[in-house]
């Protein structure tokens, strides 16, 4: 008896970890220390000692069961964007510049070439975010996994001078929303998707084309999460100052958009203001599912959403714009009971 014949492949192992080396070498900075293979991963904080007051942000979260649908259509290479936006969106929402990522990985069966595929995605949102793949974790974790399945979660770690975190605390009445688009469903609500297209999540369901969508059930679900790491980093340094940032996951607009506003002040959301993307409207046709409780989901096409002053508004979004994402007007913030209404 040995490990092999107990379900784990030491071998497999050593083979995933050559395969991924090229896509973890693709996201290295300058600041990173070391190789790969090492019992952590090094980096250097020499560049953050100019700054005034640094402060360390992290953020952790996984894809969710996103990745039901992942092992349906048996596309491994962009859950990886899901995992990282998912970090380092939130690092970004408070202000900050990611600065590295590391992933973990438990399967049934270790299959090197799917797990370099997983990973080659990961290291495809940290070049998208500027993040480095400074490590991760491999588990093959047989009789706990079905031998096709994994499950996929990550940590990103990120940094701000103080006096430029976003907190909310300078937020005023009058001040402007501008979202940002999503690209979909992005990585939340997956068991209320999963459970309405019940019926759909087989392989001929998820490649049936649908004409409103303008692509098959499944390309327009699998869609990875935007990053949106740059265009924050654009707006920045187009001299604006964002006074608030929500980042809009689970829980959509109700519970994440009062999160990013001090007491006192309100937001007001223009539902018209932006256009829906079509998978949310046939997501609530086929389920039945209210209007509120949609938005109580899922992002309805906006992903980030910043407050700034009303004069930075054109700047905001030609930042946005010169970033390669979608800016939209939305809203903005009244005096009143901390919350959000949508009209």
């Amino acid at each position: 008896m040995d490990y092999k014949n107990a379900g784990v492949d030491i071998e497999a192992g050593y083979k995933s970890v050559e395969l991924m080396k090229k896509h973890v070498q693709e996201t290295m900075r300058a600041e990173v220390m070391g190789g790969i293979g090492g019992f952590s991963g090094a980096f250097s904080l020499e560049a953050i000692k100019g700054m005034e007051h640094p402060v360390l942000l992290s953020g952790t979260d996984g894809v969710g069961t996103k990745l039901k649908l992942a092992f349906l259509m048996d596309k491994h290479d962009t859950v990886g964007i899901d995992c990282v936006a998912m970090c380092v969106n939130d690092v970004a929402c408070a202000g900050g510049e990611p600065l590295f990522f590391l992933d973990y990985i438990a399967c049934g069966k270790n299959v090197p070439e799917k797990i370099a595929t997983i990973v080659s995605g990961v290291a495809d949102g940290c070049k998208q975010s500027g993040a480095a793949l400074v490590g991760g974790e491999t588990a093959e974790m047989p009789g706990f996994y079905p031998i096709e399945e994994y499950d996929l979660a990550g940590f990103a770690v990120g940094v701000a001078d103080k006096k430029d975190l976003i907190d909310g605390s300078d937020l005023q009445a009058g001040d402007v929303l501008v979202g940002m688009a999503s690209s979909g469903v992005h990585s939340n609500g997956f068991s209320l998707v999963r459970k309405v297209f019940e019926k759909e999540m087989t392989t001929e369901g998820l490649n049936t084309y649908y004409e409103e969508l303008g692509k098959t059930l499944g390309e327009a679900l699998i869609a990875p999460t935007k990053i949106y790491v740059k265009a924050m980093k654009s707006i920045k340094e187009a001299g604006v100052k964002v006074k608030a940032c929500s980042h809009i996951t689970g829980g959509g607009f109700y519970e994440n958009i009062p999160r990013m506003l001090k007491e006192g002040t309100r937001a007001v959301v223009k539902k018209d203001s932006y256009p829906v993307p079509a998978i949310f409207g046939l997501l609530a046709k086929k389920g039945n599912i209210e209007e509120e409780m949609m938005y109580n989901t899922y992002n309805m096409g906006l992903g980030m959403i910043v407050a700034v002053n009303p004069a930075d508004v054109e700047k905001t979004v030609e930042a946005i714009k010169a970033a390669g994402e979608t800016p939209y007007v939305v809203g903005s913030i009244e005096a009143g009971e901390k919350g959000v209404t949508l009209c």
